[in-house]
């Protein structure tokens, strides 16, 4: 009995040392967040009331000046880069929950969507550089493409995974109605697993928002208004690498408005993409 007794002790003792140092870290870690949101808010904030942000474009050093034509360049860029990457990430992902059954080519695909998944963003900015910009020219195109292969395996293993949640009695009960194979994934499957096939995609948008290396080997930049995404193009990421890289204040100030406007477009994508995902399971 008084043995039970010590080892009951010792399990207190250290579940109150295990306790202690998970909430060390968590202090730890929410401090230096708020740390960061908090300048982040106070520098960006002042950049967003002393400059025209939203109506002019990106000035020369010691002007004033906004970041329209970045804003512009970087909606147009990973809009595009989302509209090619995800239809090809969804149709992936529905033939590896609904078609593959353990064949090899699923297997491979996996495989290969694993290593895309893991590979360093300024690698694909290297492989888009070397295939679409090195003998031709920087493009908002191959920024898009570069932002298509980030987008793709994300949206693969978002779509597998919600597909299969989805109980198999539901595609039984479709099957015994006589449902062909097609009109079941289109009908049944993928709709009941909407919200999380959405969440998923703008997961995958904010995860592209903020990418600085794939743009900086493809889109490079622009400081001037254009729509032309067959020519270099303005974007946030590298005009916040370069504005904050300079000796200029005016610079800084504009840098900082940006990074604000990037966190706040992650923040408001991630918290969509929760409120959609929680409210498919409530």
């Amino acid at each position: 009995m008084a043995s039970d007794q010590g080892l009951y002790r010792r399990r207190r003792l250290w579940n109150k040392v295990g306790l202690g140092f998970a909430a060390s870290a968590m202090i730890f870690g929410l401090f230096w967040l708020s740390w960061i949101l908090i300048t982040l808010g106070i520098e960006g904030f002042s950049g967003l009331v002393q400059m025209p942000v939203f109506t002019a474009d990106t000035p020369p050093p010691m002007t004033d000046g906004g970041l329209r034509n970045v804003i512009v360049g970087s909606l147009m860029i990973a809009s595009t880069g989302l509209f090619i990457g995800a239809p090809i990430g969804m149709l992936a992902g529905i033939y590896l929950a609904e078609f593959s059954h353990g064949n090899w080519l699923g297997q491979v695909i996996r495989f290969l969507n694993d290593i895309l998944l893991s590979a360093p963003s300024i690698v694909i900015g290297l492989f888009i550089y070397a295939l679409l910009v090195k003998n031709y020219s920087f493009s908002g195109w191959a920024g898009a493409c570069a932002l298509a292969l980030i987008v793709i395996p994300v949206v693969v293993r978002t779509t597998e995974s919600m597909l299969l949640l989805v109980p198999n009695t539901l595609r039984e009960a479709a099957y015994a109605l006589g449902t062909p194979k097609w009109k079941l994934v289109l009908g049944v499957t993928v709709k009941a697993a909407r919200a999380g096939l959405t969440t998923g995609i703008l997961l995958a948008f904010a995860r592209i928002t903020g990418e600085t290396a794939p743009l900086l080997f493809t889109a490079l930049n622009n400081q001037y208004f254009s729509l032309d995404m067959g020519n270099a193009m303005g974007n946030m990421p590298n005009t916040i690498y370069q504005f904050a890289m300079s000796p200029y204040d005016n610079w800084h100030t504009l840098a900082w408005a940006a990074a604000l406007l990037i966190t706040l477009t992650v923040l408001t994508l991630n918290v969509a993409a929760r409120y959609i995902g929680g409210k498919e399971y409530n």
